[in-house]
Formats: structure tokens, C-alpha cells, sequence
């Protein structure tokens, strides 16, 4: 599991055998917990990603995607601001060709573009001593270098989502920012809230890393999502 740096100075997690879903399978899971994810598609081969990045609509970003695949980025599996038919092609050839014996069953993950000036980060993760905490801070590149999050026992009412986001120190990053709007609150409070219930309701959730959150005019959008299962457990 990827889990920041700034998460594990503060917490400890329990130690479970555990596997991961695909980038894909873990954004299904968050979003039907509220949390707002890209309008996506997925593909096996270089013509179906072509197909999808047109109905997509461009520009797009491409991924290699799969449930042993955690640090895309790290492995150069992510192609970034593509803007054609035959780009999106030569972009996922080259992706499926970086796949590994170990990675297992791949797939082209298909998304938009989504662009902003700030990045969040939230999560669910189980602690030894504290059980199910539910994370939010400030995300992106920098998460480890400026380690300002936050946590919260899970479940969440909406009280408490909005008492773990003042506790935030970056408050600025919030409001407005860049000539940009503010961080729409109540997203906020619903996709925290939305956390707490995953971890309540769902036990064989072992940790969610959604990291970045990029904030497009002013909604928090889940990018990029990874989520760790016990490994006894059936995939949702």
C-alpha cells in the first residue's frame, strides 16, 4: 500500500495480509460512498483506449492500471495531457508495453483532463490503538514535504467532517485562492462523511488513499484512488 509518509508518522496500521484493487475497481468503490470521481473508461488494447479517449473527449490522460500496480507515476505509467486519436494510440501501446510478468492483469484506464491550482488529500486507514480513522490534509507532490493532515474516528456525522476540516492548518488553501473559488464545504463535509460510512460499513476495507484531490472550481475531485482490501475478502 502507498500510504503517505505523513499518515504513517501519526498513525499505526494494523497489520493484515492484504491485496489492492485496481485503480478502477477502487474509484467504483469510493464513489458509491460519495466521493466525486472523473467520468472514465477503460480498455485492454491500444484501438479501445483510442475509442474511449474520443468519447472521453480530449485532452485525456492515460494510465496502466491494475490491482499490483500502486505507484504509477514512480514507474512512468501515466500519460499525461494527450490531445489526439493517434497520440491516445502510440500512448497505450507504450503503456501495455511497460507491464510486468508480476503486475498481473493490466488494463488502459481512460480519464480527462482535470486541472487546478490546489491539491487535497483524504483517506481511511485502521489503526492498531484507534480503530477507523478517517484522514484529510493537504495533497499532491508535496503531502510528505508539508505533512498537514488531520484525523478523525470513523464513523462521521456531518459535525464532524467539518471539525476535522478546521482543524486543518492550511486553512488559506481552502478559501479563495488563485482567483479561484473557494473549496466547496459541503463536498467537502459529504466526501469525508462518505469515508467514515465505507469504514463502518465495510470491514474487509483494510485503508482508501485518494491522493491528489484536485479542486476544479472549487470541487474536490478524486484523481487517483487506491484501495487496500483484507486478502480474504472478495473483491466489491
Amino acid at each position: 500500500m502507498r500510504s503517505p509518509v505523513v499518515w504513517l508518522a501519526v498513525v499505526e496500521p494494523r497489520r493484515v495480509e492484504s491485496r489492492t484493487l485496481s485503480e478502477p475497481e477502487s474509484k467504483a468503490l469510493v464513489a458509491a460512498y460519495g466521493v466525486p470521481v472523473p467520468s472514465e473508461a477503460t480498455a485492454t488494447n491500444a484501438a479501445e483506449a483510442a475509442d474511449a479517449a474520443d468519447r472521453v473527449g480530449y485532452p485525456v490522460v492515460l494510465k496502466l492500471a491494475g490491482g499490483s500496480i500502486a505507484h504509477k507515476t514512480e514507474r512512468g505509467l501515466v500519460r499525461l495531457g494527450i490531445r489526439t486519436r493517434s497520440d491516445a494510440e502510440a500512448a497505450a501501446a507504450e503503456l501495455l508495453a511497460l507491464a510486468r510478468p508480476d503486475d498481473g492483469r493490466v488494463e488502459l484506464l481512460v480519464a480527462p483532463m482535470v486541472s487546478g491550482d490546489r491539491e487535497l488529500i483524504a483517506g481511511m486507514m485502521r489503526d492498531q490503538q484507534f480503530g477507523a480513522l478517517v484522514a484529510f490534509g493537504l495533497g499532491g507532490v508535496l503531502a510528505e514535504a508539508i505533512g498537514d493532515v488531520v484525523f478523525a474516528p470513523a464513523p462521521l456525522n456531518a459535525a464532524d467532517a467539518e471539525a476535522l476540516i478546521d482543524r486543518l492548518a492550511g486553512q488559506a488553501v481552502l478559501g479563495e485562492f488563485r482567483g479561484q473559488p473557494p473549496v466547496d464545504r459541503a463536498a467537502l463535509v459529504e466526501l469525508l462523511s462518505g469515508l467514515g460510512r465505507l469504514a463502518d460499513e465495510r470491514a474487509d476495507v483494510v485503508s482508501v488513499d485518494l491522493n491528489p484531490l484536485i479542486v476544479c472550481d472549487g470541487r474536490p475531485i478524486a484523481v487517483d484512488a487506491l484501495v487496500e482490501l483484507t486478502s480474504s475478502e472478495e473483491a466489491p
